[in-house]
C-alpha cells in the first residue's frame, strides 16, 4: 500500500545525489565525507545504543563501540593538544547547550557576538543561551564590523560583570581576540567559551588560532564544516578531572542519551584524516578563500573587509545590494547550480533577516574536491556572468563541476 511512497523517497534521494554532485557548493557550514567515511554510515551501529562512557555503559553489547570511542577521543586530544575531550554530542547546537547549561545560571549576564556581527543563533535569546538567561549583551563592534572593539568590550564587562563570554561566530572571517580577553576574564572570574563550529578544521590544521592555548577554557563546535566529519559535535578543555565532570554530566545525560554510534565511527575516520592531512587542507582552504575574495573584488563585487585581505578563514562575505539583496542573489545563483546562503552583514537591522544585503561563501567543500586558485578564478567569473551579465549558465557550471568528483585530503586513494 505504501511502497510507492518509499520508492518516491528513494528516487528523491538518488536525485539529490546526482544534482549536488553537479553543483558548486559554497555553503559555509557544510562539507563532504570521504568515501571511506561514508562507507561506515550504514553499519550495524545505526541500530545500537551505548549510554555512558566506554567500559561504564548502561547497555551490554558495546565492546566494539567502546574501542572506537576511546580511539576517537584520544585522537581528538592529540589533534587539539588538550587534556579533555568529549566526542559524544550529536550536534554542534547540542554541544553548545551542554556547555551553556554548565556555566550559565538564571539571571547571569552573558556577552556574545550579535547576529549582524556574525553571532550564531544558539548564542542569543531565541537559542540555547536564552534558555538559561535573558541578560544577553552584544560585544561592541569595531568600525569595520568584522572585529570586536576589545577596549569597549572590557569597559562594558567591568560595568556589567558578566559570568560568561562566548566567542565564535557564524559569519566568521577573522580570529577572535582570545588573548586580549583571557587575562581580564581570568582576573574577573568570567568563563571564556570559544564556539569553534565553523573554524574547527582550520584550528585542527594549525592555521587559524588555538583558542585553548590562547586562554579560552572551553572549545566546542560541530564536526562537519571546515572539519570534514559526520554531523556531530565535540567539546574540549584543559580542565582538571574534577572540573571536567560538570561538562561531562551536561553532555550525558544532560544533552543526549545514546549518541548515534554509526556517525561516531564515521567521525573517527575524519579525525584520523585530519591528523594526516589537516595542515595541508587548512592551508589550501584559507588560500582559496583569499583568492576567491580577490578575484571577485577584481571583477567589481563588493567583497567585505578588503583592507584586511577579505578573510583569514574559509569564508568571504559579499554585499549583494547592487543585485537586489542577498536572498535574490542566492536564488539566481542556485538556479545556475551555485549554492550559497544569504546573510546579514554587520550593522544591518534584524528586520532584514529574510532579505539581508549579504551572502556568505565558504570554500571548504570545493577545496576538498581538489579546487585551487585557477578554479577560484573560474568560480568568480561564474558569479560575474550570472549576477552582472545576467546570463544563464547552469550547464556550464555543471560541466565544470563534473571534473571535480574525487575527494582529496583523505585515505580514499589508499
Amino acid at each position: 500500500m505504501y511502497e510507492q511512497n518509499v520508492i518516491k523517497i528513494e528516487e528523491l534521494t538518488q536525485k539529490q545525489n546526482v544534482w549536488r554532485s553537479s553543483t558548486i557548493n559554497l555553503i559555509a557550514s557544510e562539507n563532504v565525507l570521504s568515501q571511506r567515511a561514508r562507507n561506515l554510515m550504514a553499519s550495524d551501529f545505526a541500530h545500537r545504543y551505548a549510554e555512558g562512557h566506554p567500559g561504564e555503559r548502561y547497555y551490554q553489547g558495546t565492546a566494539m563501540i567502546d574501542q572506537i570511542e576511546t580511539s576517537v577521543t584520544e585522537a581528538v586530544k592529540k589533534l587539539f593538544h588538550c587534556r579533555q575531550a568529549d566526542v559524544r554530542p550529536i550536534s554542534g547546537n547540542l554541544t553548545n547547550d551542554a556547555v551553556f547549561s554548565t556555566f550559565i545560571k538564571p539571571g547571569d549576564v552573558v556577552m556574545v557576538n550579535s547576529t549582524p556581527g556574525g553571532g550564531h543563533i544558539s548564542h542569543h535569546r531565541a537559542g540555547s543561551v536564552g534558555k538559561y538567561t535573558s541578560n544577553i549583551v552584544n560585544f561592541p563592534l569595531a568600525a569595520d564590523g568584522y572585529h570586536m572593539d576589545v577596549d569597549k568590550a572590557i569597559e562594558y564587562a567591568k560595568a556589567l560583570k558578566p559570568k560568561v563570554m562566548v566567542l565564535g561566530k557564524s559569519l566568521f572571517l577573522f580570529p577572535e581576540p582570545v588573548k586580549e580577553l583571557a587575562e581580564f576574564c581570568q582576573k574577573s572570574k568570567i568563563t571564556l567559551i570559544y564556539d569553534g563550529a565553523h573554524v574547527l578544521g582550520l584550528i585542527a590544521g594549525g592555521q587559524f588560532q588555538d583558542p585553548l592555548a590562547e586562554g579560552a577554557v572551553i572549545l566546542n563546535g560541530s564536526t562537519h564544516k571546515t572539519f570534514f566529519g559526520s554531523q556531530r559535535g565535540v567539546v574540549m578543555s584543559n580542565f582538571e578531572d574534577a572540573d571536567w565532570k560538570k561538562v561531562d554530566r551536561a553532555t550525558f545525560p544532560g544533552a543526549s542519551s545514546n549518541h548515534h554510534l554509526h556517525t561516531l565511527a564515521v567521525l573517527g575516520v575524519a579525525v584520523y584524516e585530519m591528523l594526516e592531512f589537516g595542515q595541508e587542507y587548512a592551508k589550501q582552504v584559507i588560500a582559496n578563500a583569499k583568492c576567491l575574495g580577490q578575484k571577485m573584488y577584481d571583477r567589481g563585487f563588493k567583497v567585505q573587509a578588503p583592507e584586511f585581505g577579505f578573510t583569514q578563514s574559509h569564508q568571504i562575505a559579499v554585499d549583494m545590494s547592487p543585485f537586489g539583496n542577498g536572498a535574490e542573489a542566492a536564488k539566481r545563483l542556485e538556479d545556475n547550480n551555485i549554492i550559497t546562503n544569504f546573510n546579514l552583514l554587520p550593522f544591518e537591522p534584524l528586520s532584514n533577516v529574510t532579505k539581508p544585503s549579504g551572502i556568505r561563501i565558504g570554500v571548504q567543500e570545493m577545496t576538498r574536491f581538489g579546487m585551487k586558485a585557477a578554479e577560484m578564478d573560474t568560480i568568480a567569473d561564474f558569479f560575474k556572468q550570472i549576477l552582472m551579465d545576467g546570463k544563464s549558465i547552469a550547464a556550464d557550471v555543471e560541466a565544470f563541476r563534473k571534473q571535480y568528483q574525487r575527494v582529496h585530503y583523505s585515505f580514499d586513494s589508499k
